[in-house]
């Protein structure tokens, strides 16, 4: 592959829909599949998504969550014995109608959430107080048939999810579970993946059907659209009486469960390649990035004995800490090296070079901004990781600046349109609680409400409503959305 095939051709500010494109296929990460709407992910776009799926399912297994696995395919009849998610999924269910040549007595639909195949087993195994809280776990593909613009991680018609399915004594313990899980999902988004997160949760109109509260993880992207990082939803007891999870308690009196579900996709691969990588391709934290470390030795015929052993002898013992590659391929020059990893995301590399070798030294280069520092052997270890946690702030730091920079206040239909349009970013402003009030914004410049305070109590932004000017209820965030 020549330099020019190996970079990126297109500009990540002035066309970020190709350039993203150009970043996933250039960087190895995904390759569209033969039907539409559907992606092959490569061996670097699921190393990805192996970190992010170690460390979530971690910290679920830290706070009572068991993994467990249940069919893909969902019969029709357990569908509608939860009106609201036939209706809410409707348009975007996959259905099985033969088995071979035989026509099946029954649809199966292809899940496009687990809610309706793993509440009934919930149901079953739940008897007394004593089996609660039951916390479920599974991680699995769904596939959603509506999807029509699709960008690969950030809407596919398969994807893959992680879906935590609970149930508990009280609307309290609900309630509480619906907000660890956020929380869960918050840490992930800036301590792994170096992206601020906005935690609110979703109007009525527009929460999980069946839900009371469905609660969002929202992050902003370089772009100016927010991408919803993660759902969070208390169901109250919904689902819990359209499937008879019921319990006796203490004083063997039978009660209703009240059940929470919680779920977080690759999207939040979209996400992060989004919002780090630029226009020498991809970058990623050092906690996800499948390669931490790259020592890539530079030499001529008189030094090159010299310098492979030195860099590999490093290589060795950094190998011991950290994610790392060595790369001394003959055939390559080192500009094309430094070039390839650089699209590849790799957040650090170490230059061994003659005057390394003499003055028993390593240079490391930080990914995101190609800044430089040199090290002493003696310390490379404690360097590197003093290094990569440089990179993880760099990234968080500007993550955050774009952040704080693209939250607006404004008032009045025409005043929220200019701003998103010229600036993009979140438009806070007063809410009537009217959805037709979200539907003026939307039907102009597709931006809705994608995220409202999580406290219901809280005083607005305006006392009126930033649209109609009756009085506000609460203050919403408008955004162009992915």
């Amino acid at each position: 592959m020549s330099e020019q095939e190996l970079g990126i051709t297109e500009s990540k500010e002035h066309n970020p829909g190709e350039w993203y494109a150009e970043v996933v296929q250039k960087a190895g990460l995904a390759d569209y599949a033969p039907m539409g709407g559907f992606i092959v992910t490569r061996p670097r776009g699921y190393a990805l998504w192996e970190r992010l799926k170690s460390h979530l399912d971690g910290w679920f297994k830290q706070t009572g969550v068991q993994n467990s696995y249940f069919p893909m395919f969902i019969p029709e009849s357990y569908l509608e014995r939860e009106k609201d998610i036939v209706e809410g999924f409707d348009p975007e269910v996959a259905w099985v109608t033969h088995g071979g040549h035989d026509e099946l007595e029954e649809r199966l639909a292809v899940r496009p959430t687990s809610e309706s195949i793993i509440t009934p087993f919930i149901a079953k195994w739940v008897r007394s107080h004593r089996d609660l809280p039951m916390r479920l776990n599974q991680w699995c593909s769904v596939v959603r048939w509506e999807a029509t613009e699709t960008k690969p991680f950030f809407r596919t018609k398969e994807f893959l999810w992680q879906e935590g399915h609970t149930a508990h004594a009280t609307d309290e313990d609900a309630w509480e579970e619906t907000m660890t899980r956020l929380n869960q999902y918050k840490r992930l988004y800036e301590e792994v993946m170096a992206i601020p997160g906005m935690k609110g949760r979703k109007p009525d109109h527009d929460k999980f059907p069946g839900a009371e509260t469905t609660t969002t993880i929202e992050a902003l992207m370089p772009d100016g659209k927010s991408v919803q990082a993660s759902t969070s939803h208390h169901l109250g007891t919904s689902f819990a009486e359209a499937f008879d999870i019921t319990y006796t308690d203490e004083d063997e009196n039978e009660r209703t469960a009240h059940t929470t579900s919680w779920g977080l996709s690759w999207r939040a691969l979209g996400a992060l390649i989004m919002t780090h990588s630029d226009d020498q391709g991809l970058v990623v934290p050092p906690a996800l990035a499948p390669t931490q470390v790259v020592i890539v030795p530079i030499w001529q015929a008189d030094t090159e004995t010299d310098v492979k052993e030195y860099a590999a002898d490093l290589a060795a013992e950094l190998d011991d800490e950290f994610r790392v590659e060595f790369d001394d391929r003959d055939g390559r020059n080192p500009g094309f090296k430094f070039n390839e990893h650089e699209l590849n995301g790799v957040p650090l590399r170490i230059e061994i070079g003659p005057n390394e070798v003499e003055d028993n030294e390593a240079t490391l280069v930080h990914r995101p901004d190609g800044e430089s520092e040199v090290a002493g052997r003696a310390g490379i270890v404690d360097a590197v990781d003093t290094a990569l946690d440089t990179v993880y702030a760099k990234l968080y730091a500007a993550a955050e600046e774009n952040v704080e920079e693209n939250v607006r206040e404004a008032h009045g239909r025409g005043e929220i349109l200019g701003t998103i349009g010229r600036h993009g970013g979140y438009v806070k402003t007063g809410w009537c609680g009217d959805e037709a009030c979200e539907a003026v914004i939307k039907e102009e410049i597709a931006a809705e409400i994608v995220m409202l305070p999580l406290d219901e109590d809280a005083e607005p932004v305006h006392d009126t409503c930033g649209i109609c000017d009756e009085p506000a209820e609460e203050t919403a965030y408008f955004a162009k959305s992915y």
